[in-house]
């Protein structure tokens, strides 16, 4: 079973996911004239006037910084230290950049994904609002053909973030906290399976008042913590950042190999662990960002853009520095200057006896020591794969009412038996887990990109659209402001604007 799954693997992250990804990210890239560029300063405006650590409550729905927390506490999760340390023990430091370049058009991805999920969001007669994938692809694809990938997706997103996906995040978790707290494993496990099932047979709005706390204190915290060794090491940083280039273009030179073969192996570790990441274009966050109750699609664009900004520039690049800072350059254990004749980085690592789960503690350890190493990198690994759990289960939540239909008793059964078995993979995770389990969850993670690409090509003009309106009320509201209207006035210029687009 291991070896057919891998094969899968292979073929979906060497050749299809990596062309998709890409290839959606520059369509979209194109077809909104750089986005990322043009409106990088309106995602961080617009973000911030939503921020808020006691929360608001909303009617239906949920705040666009809710909606953004959400999605980042289901972006910055184990994929943040435990898959940049794998994709920096198979591809070398160059994955790095390679998940940069991933990261950069999936910007773009993103926020085509944020607005087709507004822009197909429906709100039922009891007020509630209903958004997500399974949405744009039945408006881009009619008749059979549309429902197939609808299912197809659901199913997806169901098997992937709902079950192995938290059962991933909840192993992590327990070894971590094992190895720097030498608390039993399964005692972790009960303990998050019960704080776990408060959140996940409760509301939309309780999910999101968790998601708003967690996200700015964990990401806080570890950048502190990361702060603090670049500072400590702060000689090295250069050679870092030399490294991560470098490698990028000549991964051979320290994880062996012919050229070819080894730069294959930087950018698909590159790839695949920078969707594991911040997840642009498989379809998860889509979920949170259809329920944020703005003005117009654009606007929660701009602001999901920031998630993948904050996910990978920010969270996984400050992991990435402090690991290579640490170990892979200044005499570092990994820094190829260090090697005795005759050694190999696959000889040097096997030496150490460090994995993908243990590399960040043993980065952060040279400086805090090993024991506080472990201590900081388990703590924030607890909050990141915490929230990642409450969402990842939210997300699979919504296709299951979808598939079985929403406010009936069915789907409210269905829901139920959802959120037992995902416990249960909870539950599973603290006390085991095997290679089948991490390839199953990338082969999901993979297949979910298939549908959702589709329909992301398929409505690329209606993005397209829906930006130049934005940056059309951006415009207009900006002139009026500058004539020294008030703030209504300049709204209702903005407003005028895209009313005369939309004529036109």
């Amino acid at each position: 079973m291991l070896e057919i799954v891998q094969t899968i693997n292979g073929y979906l992250s060497d050749y299809v996911l990596l062309f998709l990804l890409i290839g959606v990210g520059l369509w979209f890239t194109i077809k909104t004239k750089f986005v990322q560029l043009r409106c990088f300063g309106e995602g961080f405006r617009n973000l911030f006037k939503g921020f808020s650590l006691r929360g608001k409550k909303e009617k239906s729905g949920i705040t666009s910084f809710q909606a953004l927390a959400t999605a980042i506490a289901a972006q910055v999760g184990t994929g943040n230290i435990v898959g940049a340390s794998g994709a920096i023990l198979t591809g070398g430091p160059g994955a790095i950049f390679w998940m940069w370049i991933i990261a950069f058009f999936g910007m773009a991805t993103i926020y085509g994904e944020a607005t087709l999920a507004q822009k197909t969001r429906v709100v039922d007669a009891e007020g509630g609002v209903h958004g997500g994938p399974v949405y744009y692809i039945l408006n881009a694809f009619k008749g059979g053909f549309g429902k197939f990938l609808a299912w197809f997706f659901a199913i997806a997103i169901i098997m992937a973030l709902g079950f192995f996906g938290v059962m991933v995040q909840s192993n992590s978790i327990g070894s971590t906290m094992e190895n720097a707290f030498n608390i039993p494993a399964w005692i972790i496990g009960v303990v998050l399976v019960v704080i776990c099932a408060l959140v996940f047979l409760g509301n939309l709005q309780r999910l999101a008042s968790v998601t708003e706390k967690i996200v700015p204190v964990m990401a806080i915290l570890f950048l502190i913590g990361g702060l603090v060794i670049i500072i400590a090491r702060i000689q090295f940083l250069p050679d870092a950042i030399g490294a991560i280039f470098y490698y990028a273009f000549a991964p051979q030179a320290l994880i062996g190999g012919g050229f070819g073969y080894a730069l294959k192996t930087a950018i698909t570790q590159g790839a695949k662990r920078g969707l594991f990441s911040n997840e642009a274009g498989m379809g998860s966050t889509p979920h949170a960002h259809a329920l944020a109750n703005v003005k117009h699609p654009h606007d929660q664009g701009v602001v999901a853009m920031t998630g993948v900004f904050i996910d990978t520039f920010v969270v996984l690049t400050m992991n990435a520095l402090v690991i290579i800072i640490t170990l892979y350059v200044g005499g570092g254990i990994f820094d190829p200057n260090t090697y005795a004749a005759g050694d190999s980085f696959t000889s040097v690592l096997a030496a150490s006896g460090l994995g993908k789960a243990s590399l960040a503690q043993a980065a952060f350890g040279t400086v805090f020591g090993a024991k506080i190493g472990e201590i900081f990198v388990a703590v924030c690994l607890l909050f990141f794969a915490f929230s990642t759990i409450l969402s990842w289960n939210m997300f699979g939540k919504l296709n299951v009412q979808w598939i079985f239909g929403k406010n009936n008793k069915a789907s409210k059964i269905a829901v139920i038996i959802y959120a037992v078995i995902s416990l249960t993979f909870v539950m599973l995770g603290t006390l085991a887990s095997n290679d089948l389990v991490w390839e199953l969850t990338d082969m999901f993670n993979q297949l979910m990109v298939l549908p959702n690409a589709l329909a992301l090509f398929a409505l690329s003009g209606l993005v397209a659209y829906s930006c130049k309106q934005g940056i059309a009320r951006k415009k207009a509201r900006k002139a009026a402001l500058k004539n020294g209207q008030d703030a209504e006035a300049a709204e209702v210029a903005a407003d005028d604007a895209m009313a005369a687009l939309e004529e036109k």
